[in-house]
């Protein structure tokens, strides 16, 4: 194997997160009125953190006069509901433990909810050993800022003198891409997540995986 250290995006790569973000969306909006979204329209929505999610979801975004309340409301139900339908994609749960017996260090750096990203990874993948979610109250901005992903690096002692050669970032987003980019690290795009592979090329992904098993192989 090339690598030995694994940085994993969770929503659309490790996690199918879609249905309950999709209700959480809805529920909140349906509560102050505002229309709802389908499945297909919050998938789009997706890969730029929480707040941004809403800010699509809701109409004139932040400058509707309850986006606030909205949005408060979107975060409590998502906490309360997050692993309602949330399921490990195919293969992947058995991935993670050959990485990690083969002695792979492995971290997930997400725009998720802190809580949010933590709790689902201590639920569904304890051999992970370092979740990184929003925290820009920290001062660690969000992706595709290199923040996440360095401050994993550094969670897993292995910042020291510059990036390890050996570390990878695996994602399914153009935020993805863009996030391993501005870190230094190489990509694996997954096409089994949130966005195409027409659209992964577009916005400059070079390495694809079809199948979790792949990643054991590259």
């Amino acid at each position: 194997m090339k690598y030995n250290t694994y940085i994993f995006d969770l929503d659309g790569t490790l996690l199918d997160t879609l249905q309950d973000l999709a209700n959480s969306v809805n529920y909140a909006l349906r509560q102050y009125g505002l229309p709802e979204h389908s499945l297909d329209d919050v998938r789009r929505f997706v890969g730029n953190g929480v707040r941004l999610l809403m800010e699509r979801a809701v109409p004139d975004g932040a400058q509707h006069p309850q986006f606030e309340a909205v949005f408060a409301t979107f975060r409590q139900h998502y906490m309360e509901h997050s692993l309602d339908t949330t399921r490990p994609y195919e293969g992947i749960v058995e991935t993670i433990h050959e990485l990690k017996q083969r002695g792979c260090r492995l971290a997930v750096v997400s725009n998720k909810m802190m809580a949010a990203t933590q709790e689902l990874v201590a639920h569904f993948f304890p051999e992970i050993e370092v979740a990184i979610g929003e925290h820009e109250a920290a001062g660690i901005r969000k992706k595709p800022a290199p923040d996440t992903v360095y401050e994993a690096l550094r969670q897993l002692g292995l910042v020291v003198g510059g990036l390890p050669a050996d570390a990878v970032y695996v994602g399914d987003s153009d935020v993805d891409i863009a996030t391993a980019r501005n870190s230094g690290l190489p990509c694996i795009s997954v096409l089994w997540g949130f966005r195409d592979k027409p659209f992964l090329l577009e916005h400059g992904a070079t390495t694809f995986v079809s199948t979790p098993q792949e990643l054991l192989t590259i």
